[in-house]
């Protein structure tokens, strides 16, 4: 009898069946053909020029530039995106999505159209036509359809709930009720203000993150990509455990640009998950070791995914100073992953790729050495305090100066418009989600629940920062279930991170703590959409790779903690402190990988691993006493091992 499928493996492989070889969504995707088609790639290729345009030139007035982005996104919604999963295939387009686009096309040319009219007029106090309530509504029931196709149930929920306690929350008792709202109040605030879904994560989608998927999509077009994947295995391979140390280093580069860790993981996954298993690692640490290499894509600066384009704008500082502050912990956490996949290759006695499987460095260079230059660019530009519109738009036009050195990698009309193309396409889930949260910010803004939300996380945790902390990840991981990184840190921000500030916490430590487990969600089960999806790939356990996804992870859910005790680990203070919390850290990390992984000299006993943490932890934790302990803990486990080299068996750690 055939084993009967669980319900995460075949979660796990509808997720893989979501993504082409590419990364590119297309269960959920129309094959469209003939005409369709091109008008489809035509509305595009007209979304990336005019972001290109906004960005030579400069940006149009809030409500314009912003209602125009959604408008684009939209209307490729409808034409992209199937209303179901079972819909049955075509590849035309049938008559209630052209009526979905048509109506897009008019409720959001109304804002482009009146755009000054609607900044200037005095909100909730001039009174809106039956025209503009009639629009408020149709473009609302539009933008969550979208959301319901491109995110999923999720936010839907989510955003149904915010609407039905804005509208009857008055009736409710207690702290949680708020004053009574008209409807026309409602539609007000979140359609004709920037407070609702022409807020801030709108704008900065409709601004800078655009120009950097723009930007990610010219390099992949070029070949950027397979060259990273390239020198990856070259540079990695031949170690042991090299194919995983390869997964590390080319999920790292690229995931900071995609900003999907799902797509990342199908991409990258579908070359380097085959390659650690054939070198002798399990299916289920295989998957896992891409699924956390993807995901912490997301923190790896300088692009981050395009998040901190969006931390940036709610803090008000330059975009440069998120990059810089998310340096460290981002090492921490691939030193961490680094370091386990070593270990277990050396406990499991395994070798790197043979010689003959390895393309050679210089070789690799040689073919694609330019395509560093457009990343020094960008790090560059924003370093010298140009804004990231600027520094994306010079970025894609020396992308397309260094792939014109070799004609395999040169751009031809049809590569650029192809870029463009896929630009737009790639850029539909981060717009929709920023719009969509809107509804979410609107009606905390509106109803104060925010505020009432951190009184009680306070109130919870007796005011016990530690406690609230606990809290707040909970939260975050709960909540970025199912949802892009995007999504579940905009939802976060004005329910948890005001109850941090309030206790003392830094608003950069907040918003990093915040964001960071937004991104984790995606390898926390039970909802762990990056570990399903390399499941999927491996074929293994969905819920054990998930498990051991955690484990391999494990530096990031302890490195937000200590930056908030700590920010020199977020490279704030003076530099004799900064150095030596780096350099505990990075020691302290190892030690975190070594108790983990059950190994450091030999196989490490139960109570060897419990100290290896313990002294891990007081070594990542900011202080001279702290790391003093912490580094005698781990000398007295590492003099121990070296002294006592018991012959003890470790087939019970392996299967882990």
């Amino acid at each position: 009898m055939s084993k009967q499928i669980s319900s995460p493996e075949k979660e796990a492989s509808k997720i893989v069946a979501q993504y082409d070889e590419d990364g590119n969504l297309n269960s959920k995707l129309r094959s469209l053909k003939g005409a369709a088609a091109r008008i489809i790639t035509v509305v595009a290729v007209l979304m990336s020029l005019f972001h290109l345009y906004t960005a030579f030139f400069g940006v149009f007035e809030s409500i314009l530039q912003r209602s125009a982005h959604l408008a684009f996104a939209l209307i490729l919604t409808f034409a992209i995106y199937k209303p179901s999963k079972k819909a049955v295939k075509n590849e035309s387009i049938p008559w209630y999505d052209w009526l979905f686009m048509i109506l897009s096309i008019a409720c959001y040319s109304y804002y482009v159209m009146n755009s000054q009219v609607i900044s200037s007029r005095m909100s909730y106090i001039e009174p809106l036509t039956m025209l503009e309530v009639t629009i408020g509504i149709v473009s609302g029931l539009l933008l969550i359809e979208a959301t319901r196709r491109v995110i999923g149930n999720t936010l839907v929920l989510i955003i149904f709930i915010c609407l039905v306690y804005g509208i009857w929350g008055h009736l409710i008792t207690g702290e949680l009720s708020h004053r009574e709202f008209t409807a026309m109040w409602i539609i007000d605030h979140l359609f004709y203000t920037v407070t609702g879904i022409f807020s801030v994560p709108l704008g900065v989608s409709a601004t800078f993150i655009f120009l950097f998927i723009l930007f990610g999509k010219f390099l992949e077009v070029s070949g950027a990509g397979q060259f990273f994947i390239d020198l990856s295995v070259a540079g990695m391979g031949k170690y042991r455990g090299g194919p995983a140390k390869t997964a590390i280093v080319a999920s790292s580069i690229l995931g900071t640009i995609s900003g999907s860790a799902v797509a990342n993981t199908v991409t990258t996954g579908a070359f380097t998950i085959p390659l650690m298993k054939k070198t002798g690692y399990r299916s289920h640490f295989a998957a896992a070791v891409e699924s956390v290499s993807s995901t912490g894509g997301q923190i790896m600066p300088p692009i981050m995914g395009a998040s901190a384009f969006i931390i940036a704008s709610y803090l008000g500082v330059p975009y440069m100073d998120i990059a810089v502050a998310a340096i460290i912990p981002a090492v921490l956490f691939y030193c961490c992953l680094y370091f386990q996949v070593d270990l277990r290759a050396k406990r499991l006695g395994l070798n790197g790729l043979k010689k003959d499987e390895l393309p050679k460095v210089s070789s690799v260079l040689k073919h694609g050495f330019m395509f560093f230059i457009p990343l020094i660019v960008i790090v560059f530009m924003l370093a010298s305090g140009a804004s990231p519109m600027r520094a994306g738009l010079f970025s894609i036009g020396v992308t397309i100066l260094v792939a014109a050195f070799k004609r395999s990698t040169r751009l031809s009309f049809s590569k650029m418009y192809k870029a463009l193309d896929l630009g737009a396409r790639a850029a539909i889930e981060t717009a929709i989600a920023c719009a969509a949260s809107g509804f979410i910010i609107g009606i905390i803004g509106l109803t104060g629940i925010g505020l009432k939300f951190s009184g009680m996380i306070i109130d919870i945790s007796g005011g016990i920062l530690i406690v609230t902390l606990i809290f707040t990840m909970i939260t975050s991981i709960i909540l970025g279930m199912g949802l892009p990184t995007v999504a579940a840190y905009i939802v976060q921000v004005p329910l948890t991170i005001p109850a941090l500030i309030a206790l003392g916490v830094s608003p950069l430590a907040a918003h990093m703590f915040v964001f960071y487990f937004a991104a984790l969600s995606a390898i926390t089960p039970p909802v762990a959409l990056a570990a399903f999806a390399a499941a999927g790939l491996s074929g293994s356990d969905p819920m054990k790779t998930g498990m051991t996804a955690v484990r391999l992870g494990l530096a990031a859910f302890i490195v937000p903690y200590m930056f908030v005790y700590g920010e020199t680990l977020l490279l704030v203070g003076d530099a004799p402190h900064i150095i030596l919390s780096v350099v505990t850290s990075i020691i302290g990390i190892i030690g975190v990988a070594c108790a983990a992984e059950g190994w450091l000299l030999r196989n490490a006993l139960w109570y060897e691993r419990v100290l290896l943490f313990i002294g891990a932890i007081l070594m990542i934790n900011p202080g001279i006493v702290t790391d003093l302990i912490g580094f005698a803990i781990l000398a007295l486990v590492f003099f121990y091992q070296k002294f006592n080299p018991k012959s003890t068996t470790v087939e019970h750690t392996i299967s882990s």
